[in-house]
């Protein structure tokens, strides 16, 4: 294709487009998560990747750890059966070498980009996209390449979908390869183990938080795997995002489509800082995946770090409560509109605004946090909750959370909790 005759989609194209390619994405999930047969998913995984990023080639490559080489197991488009490189070499050599997805914009004039593939099929690269396949326990498993975006050069909305592309595809290649080997005796263990590796990666282990801000989180599912989710994320208008969801259910159904959720709202991100906006686009996204009685509950704030002030937009999701340290006192930021999946089309506004002041604090937990059932059949409750928070607000906010979950550790009855338990707490300290 003549660069000269590509047509610049307009701004309501490119927003389709960008639904499409979401869409895409959530069926791929959805199909993958059924999929434990290697020769199957590789094919699968680039011709959907492919279709939602609207390219004309594609090539999936395979890592083989003994050799050290990369080998083409999946093409779209591509005339040439199989295609081999080393670590470092190529731009797929080069991806698997640092592990980073990137966008190649002219290829040609790329010291590690080699024209032997064009020269010899007659194909003009004009573009790339390349993605590191990552297996949960931090294996290479291969590299994801899209060539010759249709319509012009790929963007950051296409590199962040390609790495959704590329970290379902090494989640199903890592639980094929598990399945492979216990299948007779462990099958739905390894099935469920995969998946608690890969949702455990989605959860935050280290919480980024600008000057003047504190910030937390605890989590522990009910089973080997659950469906809660929570983050911190920088918007697009320079906000801090504060995410908490939970997908009706437990295991392994909730947990799949819960990283699909996490995948297509980090995608949205970039384009939209509102938080109304992205609950109504999110909710559109994924009304046709929860039509089978699954519904999603998700708080999302944005706060403002230099003006210290939070909007939000609640998703039938609770408890979700900002406390203030002037008046020693929680108000609870309710709903403002249905839970992800009940109503389509969706629609959501936005909460009060709410000021931050020294010492305030917003506090999210899912609903297994309250609902958590001593012998007696007594939830632990939101009182409770409020009243455990006051009597330890002295403490730093890590310390603070982990003892909310403690504590409702020693009031449910059994080993394990009915239900996933998840907290993420922000609090101002300064001026």
């Amino acid at each position: 294709m003549n660069p000269a005759t590509l047509t610049v989609p307009t701004a309501a194209e490119e927003l389709g487009r960008r639904f499409h390619a979401l869409e895409r994405l959530l069926e791929v999930t959805r199909t993958l998560a059924e999929e434990v047969d290697t020769d199957r998913i590789m094919p699968l995984a680039i011709r959907e990747a492919c279709r939602a990023l609207d390219c004309e080639r594609a090539s999936l490559y395979a890592f083989d750890e003994v050799t050290k080489e990369l080998y083409t197991t999946a093409t779209v488009g591509l005339e040439i059966s199989e295609i081999r490189t080393v670590l470092g070499r190529g731009i797929s050599g080069a991806t698997a070498e640092s592990r980073r997805a990137e966008i190649i914009s002219d290829p040609p004039n790329d010291p590690r980009w080699s024209p032997r593939i064009d020269k010899a099929t007659g194909f003009k690269t004009r573009n790339i996209l390349s993605a590191p396949i990552i297996a949960p326990d931090e294996r290479l498993l291969g590299v994801l390449q899209l060539i010759n975006k249709r319509g012009g050069d790929f963007d950051e909305f296409d590199l962040q979908l390609v790495t959704a592309f590329a970290s379902h595809t090494a989640a199903a290649l890592y639980r094929a390869h598990l399945v492979e080997q216990r299948r007779e005796q462990q099958i739905v263990e390894t099935a469920l183990n995969a998946a608690r590796d890969v949702q455990r990666g989605f959860m935050p282990q280290v919480l980024s938080t600008p000057p003047g801000y504190e910030a937390a989180t605890w989590w522990l599912p009910n089973q080997a795997i659950g469906g809660d989710y929570c983050d911190l994320v920088p918007l697009r208008d320079g906000g801090l995002g504060l995410i908490v969801a939970d997908v009706s259910g437990h295991g392994l159904g909730p947990s799949l489509l819960m990283a699909s959720v996490r995948a297509a709202l980090r995608a949205l991100i970039l384009v939209q800082s509102a938080p109304e906006t992205i609950l109504s686009m999110l909710g559109k996204t994924l009304y046709a995946d929860l039509e089978r009685g699954l519904f999603i509950t998700m708080f999302l704030g944005s706060l403002d770090v230099r003006q210290h002030v939070l909007q939000f937009s609640n998703a039938g999701h609770a408890p979700a409560l900002h406390y203030s340290a002037k008046r020693n006192r929680f108000r609870a930021l309710d709903a403002t509109g249905m839970p992800l999946g009940v109503e389509d089309p969706p629609s959501y506004t936005t909460g009060p605004t709410i000021t931050m002041e020294v010492g305030d604090m917003v506090l999210l937990c899912t609903d297994g946090i309250v609902e958590a059932m001593d012998v007696t059949g007594k939830q632990f409750g939101v009182k409770r909750l409020k009243e455990f928070v006051r009597k330890n607000l002295a403490l730093p906010l890590t310390e603070l959370v982990f003892k909310i979950g403690e504590e409702v550790q020693g009031h449910y009855e059994g080993d394990a909790p009915a239900d996933d338990l998840t907290v993420l707490a922000v609090r101002r300290t300064a001026t």
